[in-house]
């Protein structure tokens, strides 16, 4: 495999392993997060069946200075500082897990959740001083917002309101499992989190959600955490028992219709669709992105792409 050059005056093109492995060096490195070789083949958006495939166009790169190497890590630039930052978010991810696990099965334990997973960036196992907690739970159907709320008194009153360890910014229900928002940003999200209770409901949300490997095909279902084993916990059947009826109805409906009208004033300058995008709010979705990241990263992206392409003078495939 080599990589072509077309004639004089016109844009080299890059074969699609190339182009498919710095596209996604390029979206970590919006992170400033270097890769590894497995994980370079993880997140490549073609098949890679034979590792020296991988191996072999990373030193082409590598010759043709696109790319930089520091031991295992693999990098668009030659900061070395990167790789120091990675190294060490990884070893502060290492020792903030027993929190993150003793924070899940704190959430299990509320009425109506039915699977705690963690997203965010200890899902890819980094974690600093600006990152948070970051929780994806799904809830029974129709006592979402209600869920949801009993986890936002929680943390307003006991936490004082600080999201640091608690960050509960996405909720679905066990009839919404498919996520709608389909783009690289979602894709990575969803192969990366760590399921820490309700396995076999996790197990059907990958399944529902199956579109991932259009964009991730060396994507494996992985263990990506050993979830806790749940304890009958009596308080919470108990409290979800007497609420398993019209009033639990009712009081999911006012829960939804109070938050949504606070929302809908906190971010009154937010356009209809900035609003849907980023505060999607239904009776099966609950999702809290206010600052738009996702359209931010996705916007970064394809900047960095481009930025790229007239850096080396080159031509990235669709691939």
């Amino acid at each position: 495999m080599q990589i072509t050059y077309v004639h004089q005056h016109e844009f080299p093109l890059l074969g699609e392993v190339h182009s498919s492995i710095l596209k996604s060096l390029m979206y970590f490195d919006l992170f400033r997060y270097p890769l590894t070789l497995p994980e370079i083949i993880r997140f490549a958006s073609i098949p890679i069946h034979h590792l020296h495939i991988a191996e072999d166009a990373l030193q082409q790169l590598e010759d043709n200075l696109m790319v930089y190497r520091f031991g295992e890590f693999w990098s668009l630039n030659s900061d070395y500082g990167n790789i120091e930052r990675r190294q060490k978010g990884n070893r502060s991810a290492m020792k903030i897990w027993d929190k993150a696990k003793k924070r899940s099965k704190f959430i299990q334990r509320f009425p109506f959740v039915r699977s705690v997973n963690i997203s965010g960036s200890l899902s890819k196992n980094y974690f600093d001083a600006e990152a948070d907690f970051d929780f994806f739970i799904i809830t029974q159907p129709n006592r979402l917002w209600l869920c949801r709320m009993l986890l936002t008194i929680y943390k307003k009153f006991f936490l004082l309101n600080s999201r640091k360890y608690f960050c509960i910014n996405y909720f679905i229900d066990t009839e919404s499992l498919e996520i709608p928002d389909k783009n690289i940003f979602t894709a990575i999200e969803i192969v990366t989190l760590k399921n820490m209770s309700g396995e076999n409901l996790y197990n059907n949300f990958m399944q529902s959600n199956n579109w991932v490997k259009q964009y991730f095909p060396n994507y494996l279902s992985e263990k990506q955490m050993l979830p806790q084993k749940e304890k009958e916990n009596v308080i919470k059947h108990h409290s979800e028992k007497l609420l398993q009826n019209k009033i639990g109805d009712r009081l999911d409906t006012v829960c939804y219709k109070i938050t949504l009208y606070f929302w809908k004033r906190k971010f009154k300058n937010m356009t209809a669709i900035e609003f849907e995008n980023n505060l999607r709010s239904r009776k099966h979705v609950s999702k809290h992105h206010p600052q738009g990241f996702q359209f931010k990263v996705l916007e970064g992206y394809k900047n960095r792409i481009h930025t790229f392409e007239q850096q080396h003078n080159v031509t990235l495939s669709n691939g």
